[in-house]
């Protein structure tokens, strides 16, 4: 079982060159190390960046869409698919952190508990560390250290907030948006923003009234804009269309064009930089120093931002 190692009984590596070795070979308690070292900024975390190697492209695909459209019940579906043909599968699962208490749920293991004791299933869960888009700059690093291991493929399940979920573009080699037949309205609502960055749309729950009118008019939407798009109907719980979006998504990654790759590496870069930039200085003690500053008189925010 993958998924609840308890890492500080794990008995001490020399150094980080071990674990990298390690997890290389495949030894799944050194990969859940890295990782953990990496997410708490532990030592020997920087080295262990500097050390990984991308030589063996790993298709990375993110799954978005709006809260309760069964993004977890689909990527439980999809692994299902893809255990039976012996294929490795990797997931990090994103969940939202309380703006005001900083914890976060952490839930969705409970929501693939189909795959808890598989071992070709490595799921991870990470918490959105305050960043709206749902996806926090721990997760391009933790996806990268993932990439270091034999994974066949790697699935990121962001949070759905809406149009700040573009995010998921800048990380994903291949973005699928789902939607669900109740989402006729909103599908105009997000059309500018998070429409335009899905690479595959599915639409779930598709046994539900109204599918395929909602089905119609999204092909119509997409098509509008780009006809090649795939526009899959689902249904997560039975497994029904997730052949075709596994079919879908290596269709995509085969015809993926070279400047795609180089806009992510872009993506990627820029959040990383903005994230060191920000070091040392975490919302909560933001917080700290607001409390502490607003309470003098004149208190200017902009003055204050100036000052950090």
């Amino acid at each position: 079982m993958w998924q609840i190692y308890i890492y500080l009984s794990l008995p001490l590596m020399t150094n980080t060159k071990d674990i990298l070795k390690a997890m290389a070979g495949g030894d799944v308690k050194s990969l859940a190390r890295c990782i953990t070292i990496v997410e708490n900024e532990l030592e020997g975390y920087r080295e262990i960046l500097s050390a990984l190697t991308f030589e063996r492209q790993i298709p990375v695909i993110g799954i978005t869409g709006p809260p309760g459209a069964g993004k977890s019940t689909l990527i439980n579906s999809i692994i299902t698919e893809l255990v039976k043909n012996n294929k490795k599968v990797g997931i990090i699962a994103i969940d939202p952190t309380s703006p005001f208490n900083y914890g976060s749920l952490l839930g969705d293991r409970v929501r693939m508990s189909d795959h808890f004791n598989s071992d070709l299933v490595f799921i991870r869960s990470l918490a959105t560390r305050g960043s709206l888009g749902g996806l926090s700059a721990k997760t391009i690093e933790i996806t990268d250290v993932m990439r270091n291991f034999d994974f066949d493929y790697i699935f990121i399940e962001t949070v759905g907030v809406g149009q700040s979920e573009v995010e998921i573009a800048g990380l994903a080699d291949i973005t699928v948006l789902v939607l669900v037949p109740e989402a006729g309205d909103e599908v105009q609502t997000i059309k500018s923003g998070i429409m335009e960055i899905a690479d595959i749309f599915v639409v779930n729950k598709a046994d539900r009234e109204g599918a395929n009118l909602f089905l119609k008019n999204l092909m119509g939407l997409v098509q509008s804009k780009n006809a090649t798009t795939p526009v899959i109907k689902a249904v997560a719980t039975t497994g029904e269309g997730v052949k075709e979006i596994i079919s879908a998504a290596e269709h995509e990654l085969k015809h993926e064009q070279p400047s795609k790759k180089i806009h992510l590496l872009t993506e990627k870069a820029y959040r990383l930089i903005q994230n060191q930039r920000m070091a040392g200085l975490t919302k909560q003690q933001l917080q700290q120093l607001i409390e502490k500053a607003s309470s003098k008189k004149g208190f200017n925010l902009y003055t204050f931002c100036s000052s950090l």
